[in-house]
């Protein structure tokens, strides 16, 4: 049961990252389990792991969907992921090695250039993937897969209706923060770190009115396919 729910689990999450599977999307237990031929035994197990990461509701006989985080929620979590980055930046704060260095300022370049050419979607998921690398290079798993968990959850408020990023302003961030981090000086890269973050959550333009109704079936079928495919 373990491997096939962790399957399911894996593939709504990918749906809900690539805003396939939107929020306050159902997802119906007999649904998912025809479509990934398992039983609902499986696929409760499988909701209960995305409820756990924040991604699914779980409403007492009304059934699973997918999260529609409130404002107050996108502060937390964005609160969350700067009290993990401030404690990560004093660890690696002037020790990192060469390699290390190099591998966080390609990134900044890489997003630097995604914003020239004008590309917000891969600007966004490089910005989001420049402090899965600074999380990474402290080798911690645990603090690791706390973040993960908390940029996953940073997904469903992409979902919500738009953004105004001043892509241009966060990506100096980035090169700033590298800056600090190789010179030691921890206390202005934490609160930068903090600043960033709340620069972040004030671009999101939060709606709470119903979306268009997505089928599951619909959205996940292409994954399933694909994975059948493999």
């Amino acid at each position: 049961m373990g491997n096939r729910s962790d399957e399911i689990s894996k593939i709504v999450t990918r749906a809900i990252i690539s805003k396939d599977l939107l929020p306050g999307c159902k997802l119906s237990e007999q649904t998912l389990a025809d479509l990934f031929d398992v039983s609902r035994a499986v696929v409760r197990q499988a909701l209960i792991r995305l409820s756990d990461d924040g991604l699914v509701t779980m409403e007492r006989n009304k059934g699973a969907f997918v999260s529609r985080p409130s404002f107050r929620e996108a502060v937390e979590i964005y609160d969350a992921l700067t009290m993990l980055e401030q404690g990560v930046a004093a660890q690696l704060s002037g020790r990192l090695d060469a390699r290390g260095w190099s591998e966080l300022r390609q990134h900044v370049e890489r997003q630097n250039k995604a914003v020239e050419d004008k590309n917000d979607e891969l600007a966004d998921q490089l910005g989001s993937g420049f402090h899965e690398v600074l999380v990474r290079l402290s080798r911690n798993t645990v603090v690791q897969q706390m973040h993960a968990q908390l940029i996953r959850r940073t997904a469903l408020l992409r979902s919500l209706v738009s953004s105004r990023f001043d892509y241009c302003g966060l990506l100096h961030d980035h090169e700033v923060l590298v800056d600090l981090l190789e010179e030691g000086k921890v206390t202005e890269a934490q609160k930068l770190i903090a600043t960033h973050h709340n620069d972040v959550v004030k671009g999101y333009l939060m709606d709470d009115t119903s979306q268009l109704e997505i089928n599951a079936r619909e959205a996940l079928e292409r994954y399933v396919s694909k994975q059948n495919a493999a």
